[in-house]
């Protein structure tokens, strides 16, 4: 590292390097689990893999619309609470998860999950835009992703051990790692949100009227579909991939968990170097070059039957990735207005909740009905929108230096 990058760093603020730590202890215990919760749901059901996806449209439907409530009630209550109920309250779904043994209790499980994973997501990222000026927010998304793939790059590969003997040690683990960041959160960390927010504090249905503006901000929603393109794919690949590379190639957990770890260690080694790279090119041009990404790495899995060859595909989506992620997340941040930034964060994260939960369900209904390959052609399809979603974005973009 050099000297130049250490004073950056060191000008950090210390909360900043808080939630660093907190994410990267959640996320190393979430990840024992979350890359093979469909194969758990799969063997603990016996359904078809239709159903078993149409799970995570459930965790999604509840994700929509937690993150359309989030929104507002961040920017009426602060960004630190909210945040401390999203994270314990998710980490008692996953200690809750270990019990659950029906079609129903994992519906209920997972749509309480859902419920409560926006409020962390929009509840951080509007605190990091509090805590950063415009030119700083790339650099701070980059090295708080970097902070998730710390915990990702050993997570996946101590889970796919563990989860071979015991699948209730990785919930365990996913519920102390999320329940012990909300208490640092909650003993450590200071609110942030601006005073000028405060002082126009108005009841929620007025907030909720708030989201209008942001409806009608071409540049934000033009962002908000492109990037909903991409997490659609992205999507595919977390939530299916593990379940078809075991049920048609016999690559089992052990082995399917060194594709999120080669994920993770990328994110790790490569993204604040990447972003540095790419900041001073127009933020729409390069999140399309990314997109690029997402075409070829479901390509690669239509076209595969061994284990390189699908840990290529994963290198192909890691660098989409770290190409459009962080630029995504700075770019909405900076779009927002000061006062109605947990609504535009909000918006912005519903992106994933909206693709995990299409995503997974048209996949397995391709799966179940056209052919096990249908659905990483269709994720390609995806990938191709998702670059065009960007070229119209970027032609009509008056605020392409943002």
């Amino acid at each position: 590292m050099s000297n130049r990058m250490r004073y950056e760093l060191a000008q950090y603020p210390s909360q900043f390097w808080l939630m660093f730590a907190g994410l990267i202890l959640s996320t190393l215990g979430m990840t024992m689990i979350w890359p093979f919760l469909m194969i758990y749901a799969s063997e603990s059901l016996s359904l078809p893999l239709g159903a078993v996806a149409s799970l995570m449209t459930v965790n999604a439907a509840a994700g929509i619309l937690s993150s359309v409530l989030a929104g507002p009630v961040v920017d009426r209550a602060g960004r630190k609470w909210v945040m401390v109920v999203g994270l314990i309250g998710n980490g008692l779904c996953y200690f809750l998860l270990n019990g659950a043994h029906s079609y129903g209790a994992f519906a209920l499980v997972l749509g309480a999950s859902g419920a409560f994973s926006p409020l962390y997501k929009v509840g951080m990222d509007a605190m990091l835009a509090d805590m950063f000026p415009m030119r700083k927010r790339a650099d701070a998304f980059a090295l708080i992703r970097m902070a998730r793939n710390i915990g990702v790059a050993t997570g996946p590969a101590v889970g796919g051990f563990v989860l071979a003997q015991s699948y209730s040690i990785g919930l365990y683990s996913a519920a102390a790692g999320l329940i012990a960041y909300g208490l640092l959160m909650l003993f450590f960390a200071a609110e942030t949100i601006p005073p000028e927010v405060k002082a126009e504090a108005s009841s929620l249905v007025e907030q909720l009227r708030g989201y209008w503006e942001a409806l009608r901000d071409r540049p934000f929603m033009g962002l908000v579909g492109a990037f909903t393109l991409v997490q659609m794919t992205s999507a595919l690949m977390w939530v299916l991939l593990s379940v078809y590379l075991k049920t048609h190639f016999g690559i089992g957990e052990q082995l399917y968990g060194w594709l999120p770890t080669t994920n993770a260690l990328m994110v790790v080694f490569l993204q604040v170097w990447i972003t540095r790279k790419t900041r001073r090119k127009p933020a729409v041009k390069v999140m399309g070059w990314g997109a690029g990404f997402y075409i070829l790495a479901p390509l690669v899995v239509a076209l595969s039957e061994g284990f390189w060859e699908f840990w290529a595909a994963m290198v192909l989506m890691t660098l989409g990735e770290l190409i459009v992620v962080p630029r995504a997340s700075a770019y909405a941040a900076n779009l927002a207005p000061v006062d109605k930034r947990g609504r535009y964060m909000s918006l912005y994260g519903l992106t994933w909740n909206v693709a995990s939960g299409i995503s997974p369900l048209l996949g397995g209904f391709l799966s179940d009905h056209v052919g096990t390959k249908a659905p990483w052609f269709g994720g390609a399809l995806v990938g191709i929108l998702a670059v065009g979603a960007f070229w119209l974005l970027g032609n009509g973009d008056s605020q392409e230096n943002l």
